[in-house]
């Protein structure tokens, strides 16, 4: 298994072409005023308006009661396993899903969860898959799974947005199995405006879900974790536990509602510079769902290096792989010149 390479690179301008990951972008002017002119107080006593109306948006938009937001998509995930599933429990997966591949094992070092994995297609969720290898409480010889956890769209699968009538299959069943399910959705305004769904038909089927703000929106910092009022308000003692309550946070507040507003329908640019970029390599635009791009069976290193000397920069996602992926900071244009880079670089 290969992580993404997003080490900072070294002499490299700042007019580079940054394809890394969507996590890159900067605030925009718009979003830097808004920050700045945050009405604030200590979120620590809930006492922080911006940050009050920040969650009670994501809440209302997610259908569910309550939300808390949290410094990372990490911190969010991990605490939304932990509302589900207790020390010495089990959660099921993808085996290539984020928060059992890229969360340094936190469920099991921090909170005592167990995990355990089925290999899918590429990330596609199958709920029968994973269905049948769920493990029944009241069997004291097995580890009971107390929840599921989905990831869309799905990192490793290259953007991949999980099929809807999948979503539910998976948790019409989990309410009459006592499963609870987990989504991890870093990447969810890119799901739900690549199929032109309202984000409630995503958060109505998850018990818990941790949405990102930091990605494809281009806030600086934060995430979301949505579920009901009686999960957040325990949650909120988990985020004290770990280091993230904190005061003065409307600053960061200020910037996830800005992007709300301005951010999430723009996303389709995103998602039609990825397939500009992908039919200028080669790939077949059809198979690019959001803002990512995929290329295998490629020399991943000697590329990266020769697109960097040109101001391209792209993540390495393994000795024969690499993934571009386009955001905020990623014109029509940019994705022209980092193709007239890239192109040569493929066909050598």
């Amino acid at each position: 298994m290969y992580s993404i390479d997003t080490h900072a690179p070294s002499g490299v301008g700042a007019d580079a072409i940054d394809l890394r990951s969507d996590t890159v972008t900067r605030p925009t002017e718009g979003m830097r005023r808004a920050m700045a002119e945050a009405e604030v107080g200590d979120d620590v006593y809930r006492e922080d308006p911006t940050l009050n109306a920040l969650e009670e948006r994501v809440a209302d938009l997610f259908g569910h009661e309550a939300a808390l937001f949290v410094p990372s998509g990490t911190m969010g995930n991990q605490i939304g396993l932990r509302l589900v599933c207790r020390p010495g429990q089990e959660i099921l997966g993808d085996a290539e899903c984020h928060v059992l591949t890229y969360e340094m094992g936190a469920a099991a070092a921090v909170f005592g969860l167990s995990s355990r994995t089925v290999v899918s297609d590429g990330g596609r969720l199958d709920a029968d898959q994973l269905i049948a290898q769920v493990r029944p409480h009241g069997d004291w010889h097995v580890t009971a799974t107390a929840a599921i956890t989905v990831e869309n769209t799905h990192n490793r699968g290259g953007g991949r947005v999980q099929p809807l009538d999948e979503l539910r299959k998976l948790w019409d069943w989990t309410r009459a199995h006592a499963v609870d399910v987990h989504l991890d959705g870093a990447r969810i305004f890119n799901a739900a405006v690549a199929e032109g769904l309202p984000l409630s038909t995503y958060g109505r089927l998850a018990d818990t879900a941790s949405v990102c703000l930091s990605k494809g929106l281009g806030a600086p910092v934060g995430s979301v974790l949505v579920a009901s009022a009686e999960r957040i308000a325990e949650a909120r003692l988990w985020r004290k536990r770990l280091g993230g309550g904190m005061r003065q946070a409307g600053v960061l507040a200020a910037a996830c509602l800005y992007a709300l507003d301005h951010h999430v329908d723009r996303l389709a640019d995103d998602h039609e510079h990825a397939r500009l970029l992908a039919a200028r390599l080669g790939v077949d635009p059809a198979t690019v769902e959001t803002n990512m791009v995929v290329l295998d069976d490629v020399p991943a290193p000697v590329i990266a290096e020769a697109a960097k000397a040109e101001g391209v920069l792209v993540g390495r996602a393994g000795p024969r792989r690499l993934r571009l992926v386009t955001h905020l900071d990623v014109d029509k244009a940019a994705v022209e010149r980092a193709a007239d880079v890239l192109a040569p670089l493929l066909d050598d």
